[in-house]
């Protein structure tokens, strides 16, 4: 059955630098089941120019006005986190379909108050997990499903990238070391690695055990100013999915040098292998894949994916398979992508993660049914 494009609109879509510029407008432009009708900035220049640029209709300063306009159907929220409940709650306000960008709040109870806005709202929502579209993932969770490495019994995670190496920063990133953020190194590069692992598993975390700290305490921006960081930039964890794997997973900021991102799911007929070629991350960066069985050479090798490799075809790339994805679920009503319920998921695993660190010990999955979007973790404060 053919549909017509989902006329969608991009807050955030500054037309020279950002998240927006990088993957998400030139992902939208590739998709015949969108059509781009509307970019928001906070500038006028910048809003007309990210019109003429990307061949939008509409260009807005008043994300309020962007989302209530008739010919806007779904909203796109590209923008630092503190402002997404803000502007996403405007959006779901008019009616409105949402993507949001991850992390979708800077706390579980405002992710738990949109999640909640959307259900009232009768509307779609999608959170941006690209890590579950990249075509390495999506191939290794078939192989896994198959049976392909026989039962899997471990999975041994290592994500490590340079942001803030050598203590320094880009001005336009110093927020992101403030733990008040909710875009620091745990909740960016732990929550996409962690909900990627889950759904490479197809199978919850049930118990966890972690150890945070921050290694660099004070970061020099460009312009010469420093910011005090209060988030950390290391997460270690011992953890184990509900079917019986356990899980090592170090995330790693401001590695001097030689930052990747490597996941090894060992099982009981074989080993299958997750590699970046760099320190983009999983969700971002071209992945290489190989599946091993007993002595023989690797079954399957090499990067996997549809077009020209390089990390911002792959950011690119995946966002955009998670964009026609959320077409298909506006358009037939599924849910093939992750919704914002799974992003307060997400942060809600995240709390038990800092829960666990700060008490100095294991935290377990509460045991039955719980009640919709409330925390299947205990309170650990």
């Amino acid at each position: 059955m053919t549909h017509n494009p989902v006329r969608i609109g991009v807050i955030g879509a500054s037309p020279d630098n950002g998240w927006a510029a990088a993957a998400h407008l030139p992902a939208l432009l590739t998709l015949p089941q969108y059509e781009l009708v509307a970019v928001g900035t906070t500038r006028q220049d910048s809003a007309r120019e990210a019109a003429r640029r990307y061949g939008a209709a509409h260009a807005f300063t008043d994300p309020s006005r962007l989302a209530r306009h008739p010919d806007v159907e779904a909203v796109a929220v590209v923008v630092k986190v503190p402002h997404h409940v803000e502007l996403v709650s405007t959006a779901l306000q008019a009616g409105k379909h949402v993507f949001c960008e991850w992390p979708l709040t800077t706390t579980s109870a405002e992710a738990e108050r949109l999640t909640t806005a959307a259900a009232s709202a009768g509307v779609h929502t999608a959170v941006g997990f690209q890590g579950r579209w990249a075509p390495a993932v999506v191939r290794a969770r078939a192989l896994l499903a198959d049976g392909h490495i026989g039962r899997p019994v471990s999975v041994t995670a290592y994500a490590a990238r340079s942001v803030a190496a050598g203590a320094r920063l880009p001005r336009a990133l110093g927020y992101t070391v403030e733990a008040a953020s909710g875009a620091g190194a745990l909740e960016v590069a732990g929550g996409h690695t962690l909900d990627t692992l889950q759904f490479l598993m197809d199978s919850e975390l049930t118990s966890v055990s972690a150890q945070l700290a921050t290694q660099h305490r004070q970061i020099t921006l460009d312009d010469g100013s420093t910011v005090v960081a209060t988030s950390p930039d290391h997460l270690a964890l011992h953890a184990s999915f509900a079917n019986h794997a356990i899980c090592v997973a170090h995330v790693h900021d401001a590695k001097s040098f030689g930052g990747r991102t490597w996941i090894e799911v060992s099982g009981t007929e074989g080993e299958l292998v997750l590699e970046s070629a760099g320190d983009r991350g999983l969700q971002i960066g071209a992945l290489t894949l190989r599946v091993l069985r007993g002595a023989a050479a690797p079954t399957e090798t090499g990067a996997l994916h549809g077009r020209a490799a390089g990390p911002r075809c792959a950011a690119r790339d995946n966002i955009a398979a998670q964009y026609a994805a959320f077409a298909d679920d506006i358009r037939d009503g599924g849910s093939r992508t992750a919704s914002f319920a799974d992003g307060l998921a997400t942060h809600q695993l995240l709390d038990a993660l800092r829960g666990s660190a700060r008490r100095g010990r294991r935290i377990d999955r509460l045991a039955g049914p719980q009640a919709p979007f409330s925390s299947p973790w205990p309170t650990t404060r």
